[in-house]
């Protein structure tokens, strides 16, 4: 029986393996990386900062790769002890096969991971289809987390659809068909407010055109099933954010999320500018310097 796999052929995986190798010698730091055997299949983490730093755990985006959007949160690689795990079912090199962002089982893989590196609870950061990750554990295994940070995240709200259709899907179907820089600039100009990096679009383009995009958001949480979750949150958002506009964003997790101690709604996009990731990355700092017991 031919294996799973999220990729539409071995050339188009072996271009994602290469970006990621490319990206990955971007970043700013030095990054260390492990295998873990879990229920769910292998898991390829990608591992940064001082070994005595507190732990936190950050989850990529959905449907990009796992360096993209950790190059984010750079800047707290220099004291706390990153782990990111590349998201089993998306782009990198964890298992393939896809898991429900709508039960237990992202929580559970979360679990087993934490377990193997003999960490009792931690911080945890989520941008996009990452904060959705967050609010999954949060629903099952609360007791997980010290506190979270959740960027534009999923799993609250969703943007016009007619909106989606209209700046991303019609010039994705446009881009697969032509492979046209056209229609990816667009979708990256509309996904960014035109801030969107080179290197970014390029990834953003080979997985639209080679990976079967992973469709199912997770699920949006509702407030009885954060009823236990008492851990000190900040949800960061952006206005221009054609998946989840920060206003909607607004109003929804203020009423499920307990213990929201900040939101903040920058005039982004869904991939913050340059310029944004620095008031991000000090927000992030000065809530886990307070937060994170």
């Amino acid at each position: 029986m031919t294996p799973k796999t999220i990729y539409k052929g071995s050339t188009g995986k072996q271009k994602i393996e290469a970006k990621y190798e490319k990206y990955l010698a971007t970043l700013p730091f030095e990054v260390e990386r492990d295998y873990i055997d879990t229920s769910f299949g292998t898991t390829h983490v990608l591992k940064a900062g001082p070994r005595e730093g507190k732990p936190v755990f950050i989850f990529q985006g959905g449907n990009c790769i796992n360096p993209m959007t950790l190059r984010w949160f750079s800047q707290l690689v220099k004291k706390y002890r990153i782990y990111a795990p590349d998201t089993v079912g998306h782009p990198g090199y964890s298992a393939e096969s896809r898991i429900s962002a709508k039960n237990q089982d992202f929580a559970n893989w979360i679990q087993e991971m934490i377990l193997h590196y003999q960490i009792k609870n931690c911080a945890f950061i989520g941008p996009s289809y990452g904060g959705g990750i967050i609010l999954r554990l949060a629903t099952f295994l609360p007791e997980l987390i010290n506190c979270a940070v959740l960027v534009s995240p999923a799993g609250i709200t969703l943007g016009s659809k007619s909106i989606m259709i209209k700046k991303v899907l019609l010039p994705l179907i446009n881009y697969r068909i032509n492979s046209s820089d056209k229609h990816l600039n667009t979708i990256a100009h509309n996904m960014s407010e035109g801030t969107m990096k080179p290197l970014d679009k390029e990834i953003i383009g080979d997985v639209f055109q080679y990976v079967k995009l992973e469709q199912d958001m997770p699920k949006l949480t509702n407030q009885k099933e954060l009823e236990n979750f008492l851990a000190p949150t900040l949800v960061i958002t952006g206005a221009k954010d054609i998946f989840f506009p920060g206003d909607k964003l607004e109003k929804s997790a203020k009423k499920i999320i307990p213990n929201l101690i900040k939101l903040l709604n920058y005039d982004m996009g869904h991939f913050p500018s340059e310029t944004h990731l620095k008031e991000i990355n000090k927000e992030i700092e000065q809530f886990l310097r307070i937060h994170y017991k």
